[in-house]
């Protein structure tokens, strides 16, 4: 997806820190994430790993969770990123595939595991929503758009219901865990989705 790598805006709570040194806590933490998992993610693990001290962590953050986050979202692989083709279609099955892909990773594993923990309203939902699920569906929306244009899809359609029939599924199996979420899978809600979102015939 294009763009700049989202950031987690957290509130100061000193004085303000080198980039260097937030980057290198960022980078401690993803790696923990990708070799170990949730689990692996405890502040003295990353702070040993950045070479820095706890107090230092706890300026910007208030948790191991909310650092994984932060570096999940910071550090999203660059290969999530759409090259735009001819069909809009077959670019929503690829950005539907790469979100399968990235969730089926340890790190993937690791973020689901620690969204499915989270109860409410808390900063580590908002952050989730609003910079990976909802930058999704913009990225999805804009898809939708041009496949209107196209006349692959019928004009006039609810978009955030058409958004919200081909982005569910993918967190609803993936927090429920009962199949696989996988490139066919995804496939196949996008052929079943468009199906009904086609231009009626006269």
């Amino acid at each position: 997806m294009p763009g700049a790598k989202p950031k987690i805006v957290m509130k100061p709570r000193g004085r303000p820190r080198d980039p260097k040194v937030r980057a290198a806590i960022l980078k401690a933490a993803r790696e923990l994430l990708d070799s170990g998992g949730l689990t692996a993610v405890t502040m003295e693990g990353i702070a040993a790993r950045a070479g820095v001290g706890k107090p230092t962590i706890y300026r910007e953050w208030p948790n191991a969770h909310s650092v994984a986050l932060s570096a999940f979202l910071e550090f999203t692989p660059s290969d999530m990123e759409l090259r735009a083709s001819a069909s809009p279609i077959a670019d929503l099955k690829q950005q539907l595939r790469k979100l399968a892909a990235l969730f089926a990773s340890r790190t993937g594993r690791g973020v689901t595991a620690l969204i499915a923990a989270t109860q409410g309203e808390t900063e580590l939902m908002k952050a989730f929503r609003h910079h990976f699920i909802l930058k999704s569906r913009a990225e999805g929306q804009k898809l939708l758009e041009r496949a209107v244009a196209a006349g692959d899809v019928r004009a006039g359609l609810n978009m955030d219901v058409a958004l919200d029939l081909i982005y569910a599924p993918i967190y609803f199996r993936l927090l429920i865990g009962h199949a696989p979420l996988d490139s066919a899978f995804t496939d196949d809600v996008i052929d079943t989705v468009m199906a009904g979102l086609k231009p009626h015939k006269r």
